[in-house]
């Protein structure tokens, strides 16, 4: 195994963040806030787990998964309160990568067969608490599923000569050794506990020290080094910054061989500042940071491409993109798919928190849920009528009907495209 994770972990308890699961000192009394923050930071991987005791307060922790998948974009596994089949779903549907099964109850042993041949057992992890477990359901374990989580230090080299699935050690420990010398033991893929999930943790300044340390881990490395690019005659190369979500086109810099470097290594964009003849780091002044994604060069090596997690505005005028003034222009129409779907979607949104009058989308949320789905149902068997009839025009004008139907059910029921999108990306 060779890059190392570094995975924070949420503890939920009564929909708040806590430090352990048997520490319910709170952590942070925003969970949503702090997943990001994980992301932003650099964090490679999100674990959840839902402390709750009953359905309800277990479907509020799903409901919170569900809008923490929203915010992050690193993969995530979840368990806690998994009783039935039932709750495996609702986990996988919110988003997560994984659900954690624990091998501590008997209900779960019982599980993990169904769940892993009904999901996949690439959908399923285990949590341990001691050896022991290890040792008598290794081969359930290995057999449904694809992920080891220790929520103890173990004896690791013991471990490792039982099972070669991939294991994340839950740790309480807050030595920044003991994290090391964890994340050089062959077979664990990442460290998570308190010391990684603290308030203030450096993700990649973290994992520079792992590097130091000899442990590869999972960080941003140039393929082509500096020198190799072809520079302005101030020694600078421009950088054309994209949202890495939409495309959209944020703005225009510059960036000298120590902005590049520092770049690359902190994972937040810098640049160089020709009128101030010194380095910045978008967003330390204003909050309004960039998140690498991804660094391209162009056919010449004369200009980077950066894809960005824009945080806020990107313009200094408070504007989303540099680029709002509009100087020549044809009237067309944006035909980009997703774009539309989101267009549409949004109107559909604006007319539920801003109903007017007339309007047959306020008539259908007046209605309710029922109403809603009569028209789902009704316009997707007008698709099946559509199609038994040979001209394409008909069945084009019945699946827009449908699709904003859809649509209508999905703001209805809180569901985005963005949550559609990264469903149909898992599958």
């Amino acid at each position: 195994m060779s890059y190392k994770r570094l995975t924070p972990c949420i503890f939920i308890d009564g929909g708040k963040a806590v430090q352990w699961f048997d520490d319910r000192t709170l952590l942070s009394d925003d969970v949503i806030s702090l997943a990001k923050q994980y992301c932003d930071r650099g964090a490679d991987e999100l674990i959840v787990f839902d402390l709750s005791t009953s359905d309800e307060e277990h479907d509020e922790a799903i409901d919170l998964i569900k809008k923490i998948n929203r915010v992050i974009s690193i993969p995530m596994i979840a368990g806690g309160n998994i009783r039935r089949a039932e709750d495996v779903k609702k986990i996988l549907y919110a988003g997560a990568k994984r659900a954690i099964l624990n091998f501590s109850k008997t209900l779960s042993i019982d599980l993990i067969e169904e769940v892993s041949k009904r999901f996949g057992k690439e959908r399923i992890a285990v949590s341990l608490n001691d050896f022991d477990t290890l040792f008598k359901q290794q081969h359930l374990i290995e057999e449904y599923s694809t992920e080891i989580v220790f929520m103890h230090r173990l004896d690791l080299n013991s471990v490792m000569n039982i099972t070669k699935l991939p294991c994340v050690v839950l740790t309480d420990t807050m030595e920044q050794s003991e994290i090391l010398r964890i994340l050089k033991c062959d077979g664990i893929k990442g460290v998570s506990g308190l010391f990684i999930s603290s308030l203030d943790m450096d993700f990649n300044g973290f994992k520079e020290i792992c590097a130091g340390a000899g442990i590869k881990m999972t960080s941003f490395e140039s393929i082509l080094d500096f020198s190799e690019f072809k520079l302005n005659s101030d020694g600078l190369i421009p950088v054309i910054v994209q949202d890495h979500k939409t495309n959209e086109v944020l703005m225009m810099a510059y960036m000298n061989e120590e902005a590049f470097d520092h770049t690359v290594k902190t994972g937040r964009m810098t640049y160089y500042s020709r009128s101030r003849q010194c380095q910045w780091v978008k967003g330390e002044t204003s909050g309004h940071f960039q998140y690498v994604k991804s660094l391209s060069i162009d056919c010449d090596k004369d200009t980077l491409l950066a894809k960005v997690e824009q945080i806020g505005a990107a313009c200094h005028t408070g504007n989303r993109s540099c680029f709002y003034t509009t100087i020549v222009g044809a009237d067309y129409d944006a035909k980009n798919p997703l774009l539309v779907f989101e267009s549409v979607y949004n109107t559909i949104v604006d007319r539920r928190e801003h109903p007017k009058e007339g309007s047959y989308t306020n008539y259908l949320f007046e209605k309710g849920i029922d109403k809603i789905l009569k028209k789902v149902g009704e316009e997707a068997t007008e698709i099946v009528i559509a199609a038994k009839n040979p001209n394409p025009e008909e069945i084009k004008y019945e699946i827009s009907d449908f699709l904003y139907h859809a649509m209508v059910l999905m703001v209805e029921r809180g569901v985005t495209w963005e949550d559609i999108t990264n469903e149909l990306a898992d599958r």
